[in-house]
């Protein structure tokens, strides 16, 4: 008799976060950073708010100084204030280049870090918590700025970015009757 796979929570945690990471959020970025020009990339709408190249920036900052530093032990070398300060014209390639360098080094962090290490305290700029409350941090953080990035690529852009797929509905099961099976075709949310 085959025994049934063991569930492990931990392993499944940091792959899920390296998907979101990786397969998600960064490509979304690079197709904004691709759509934008330069200019677009930093692009700020007042003084007070963040351009595209400003929060590309910031994340490769976060994502270096958590996971890579935080969790992976390499030295934190992150100057924050330069992340918010820079106001270009470093191109879109560069940027693009950066942010998933960043990222692989950061996924190669996760996909190294066992699961029985979630739970051993971490200490990343001064927070106190566990290595999986900083990487659930990361991931959280990560997809808030990447969707700022989408919505500030949609409006210099007036393009729809077609990052949403929905299923297709299935098609209508006939009843013996000849009619469609009730609750059969599109569904709505």
């Amino acid at each position: 008799m085959a025994s049934a796979k063991r569930y492990d929570s931990g392993a499944d945690f940091l792959q899920q976060a390296r998907q979101h990471l990786e397969r998600q959020h960064l490509p979304h970025i690079l197709a904004c950073l691709r759509a934008l020009s330069d200019q677009d990339i930093w692009w700020r709408p007042n003084p007070a708010s963040n351009s595209v190249g400003n929060l590309v920036l910031h994340l490769a900052g976060n994502v270096r100084q958590w996971i890579v530093s935080g969790i992976g032990g390499a030295r934190d070398v992150r100057h924050r204030d330069k992340e918010f300060a820079e106001q270009g014209p470093l191109p879109g390639p560069g940027l693009a280049a950066l942010l998933r360098g960043t990222v692989n080094e950061a996924c190669g962090v996760l996909a190294r870090t066992r699961p029985d290490t979630l739970g051993l305290p971490c200490d990343v700029q001064g927070f106190h918590m566990t290595r999986l409350r900083a990487i659930q941090r990361v991931v959280e953080h990560f997809a808030t700025h990447a969707g700022q990035i989408v919505y500030a690529t949609k409006m210099k852009t007036g393009r729809d970015l077609r990052f949403t797929r929905l299923p297709k509905p299935k098609p209508a099961r006939p009843t013996r009757d000849g009619g469609a099976a009730k609750g059969a075709g599109r569904r709505r949310s």
